[in-house]
């Protein structure tokens, strides 16, 4: 499962929550002081329209109980004293009395003679206008003109104290949030501590608990993180337990594996010693049935002994008590010597085993040199049933190259990894029921502690190629300031085996 990469917040917790607690409020209070105005604004157009009516009905109804000539001087007297403006007029439109800053056209005058009463722009500003007539015998009317502010006179006094009460309540509220903020920082700064403390290195890998000191989301964070902690010490703790029973099967098994050498290595080298004298004819000529006896007997037991060694050399590899003595050798004369006693099995399959190339200079343990190369011989000479083996040996950049080719039957490619696995044989050793399948394994896990490495290339049905390649110089924290001398050098040459 791929992991999704943190997401961090850019602003801190601490400083956001009083912040988004005091946008909102801000907004909060600014949406509520324009509902509050414009509702000022519809009852003051109200208040307007229904001051017209009254006010042009009232003029009216004074009108018709006063004399024609005395109308003008009430309609005037009318507009003063309170402030609007007023039209006597006929129905025609005809203005009789002007009471206004400057009366409005004469078809305009017929359209709000017809609608009644409504909105109407005058020298004052936006009005609304109201149409009382005098009397149905009489084709005059009373128009009204009261003035509607943009602004009602309460909208000022409205945005301040709303202003006054939303910093009242924001800066309340702010401070609750900043306390809120405050608190749940400091609990998830105390358990994100906690944390800190269980990563750094000597502290208990299991950690301790959190104490739960709220009970809120952080409180269930803390909780379920005691849980997480729990599981984890009872995994540790399993995981000690078995750490502890592998640690015995280990030294159970160094010791049985121990025991097991000794009980079968006395008898095995009992045998193998009365054979050798057996064979010596000191006490008297062997007919060849008895030879031929002798040394099936000796080559079994030579071959029991290389088991038995295989078995502790794996057992102590894995258990890292196998120690190498590294020092400058010539691996020439270790191949040299790995070819000459192979080559009784050499000649025995009528195969050719060769040597070839010159001395080479490598940092490692020459016993264990010798196994490596001797493991790969005998494994080539084992499944290769005609034509050669041969033996490279050759200096390269930092170290010592060892090449063993073979014409063998080759490995298929899906095996060529498989091999150097413990006890897995290709079909071929199945089939032929030989070895146990640690001779390679044993020898890439040498080579990898001299710090090199081992190669393979194999075609089927047309042989392998190993190469190992071991370092030249020892590993640096082991390199002194003294030269080491050099070991002694071997001619170059070939050693034909046929």
């Amino acid at each position: 499962m791929s992991q999704l990469p943190a997401r961090r917040r850019q602003v801190p917790f601490l400083v956001l929550a009083p912040s988004l607690v005091v946008v909102v409020g801000v907004l909060a209070a600014f949406l509520m002081a324009a509902l509050g105005t414009r509702e000022l604004g519809i009852q003051s157009d109200e208040a307007a329209a229904l001051r017209a009516k009254l006010l042009a009905v009232a003029v009216a109804a004074r009108l018709r109980a006063t004399p024609e000539e005395e109308r003008a001087a009430l309609v005037e007297q009318a507009a003063r004293r309170s402030g609007a403006e007023l039209l006597l007029v006929q129905q025609s439109g005809e203005v009789i009395v002007d009471g206004t800053q400057g009366p409005p056209a004469k078809a305009h005058i017929l359209k709000l003679l017809v609608d009644g009463e409504g909105d109407a722009v005058t020298q004052l500003g936006r009005s609304r206008f109201f149409a009382a007539p005098v009397e149905a015998s009489e084709p005059l009317s009373v128009l009204s003109f009261v003035v509607a502010p943009e602004t009602p006179f309460a909208g000022g006094s409205l945005v301040v104290s709303v202003a006054l009460l939303a910093t009242l309540l924001v800066g309340a509220a702010a401070l609750v949030a900043l306390a809120l903020a405050r608190d749940v920082y400091s609990d998830v700064t105390f358990v994100e501590r906690r944390i800190e403390e269980m990563a750094q290195e000597g502290a208990d890998p299991a950690g301790k608990p959190v104490p739960v000191r709220s009970v809120d989301q952080v409180g269930l964070l803390a909780a379920s993180f005691n849980v997480l902690v729990d599981r984890f010490a009872a995994a540790e703790e399993a995981y000690r337990q078995d750490l502890t029973g592998a640690q015995a099967y280990d030294k159970e098994r160094s010791a049985f594996l121990a025991a097991l050498s000794h009980e079968l290595r006395t008898p095995l080298n009992a045998i193998l010693g009365f054979t050798d004298v057996l064979l010596a004819e000191v006490d008297g000529p062997l007919t060849e049935d008895s030879r031929e006896n002798l040394s099936v007997i000796r080559s079994s037991g030579e071959h029991l002994r290389a088991l038995i060694d295989d078995i502790l050399d794996l057992s102590a590899l894995e258990s890292g008590e196998l120690r190498l003595s590294s020092r400058p050798i010539d691996v020439y004369p270790i191949a040299q010597e790995v070819v000459r006693e192979a080559g009784l099995v050499a000649n025995a399959k009528g195969l050719t085993l060769e040597l070839f190339g010159k001395p080479a200079t490598a940092y490692a343990d020459p016993r264990r040199v010798r196994q490596i190369i001797g493991n790969v011989v005998n494994n080539a000479l084992k499944f290769t049933s005609k034509g050669s083996v041969t033996v490279r040996v050759e200096p390269r950049d930092g170290g010592v190259s060892i090449a063993i080719a073979d014409t063998g039957p080759g490995i298929a490619p899906k095996d060529h990894e498989a091999i150097f696995r413990e006890f897995f044989q290709t079909g071929e050793a199945r089939r032929q029921r030989v070895g146990t399948g640690l001779g390679l394994a044993i020898s890439r896990r040498l080579v990898q502690m001299h710090r090199g490495f081992i190669d393979l290339r194999s075609q089927l049905g047309r042989g392998s190629l190993f190469t190992i390649v071991l370092p030249s110089q020892p590993p640096p924290e082991t390199r002194t300031s003294d030269p080491v001398p050099p070991p002694a050098k071997s001619r170059p040459r070939a050693e034909p085996i046929s």
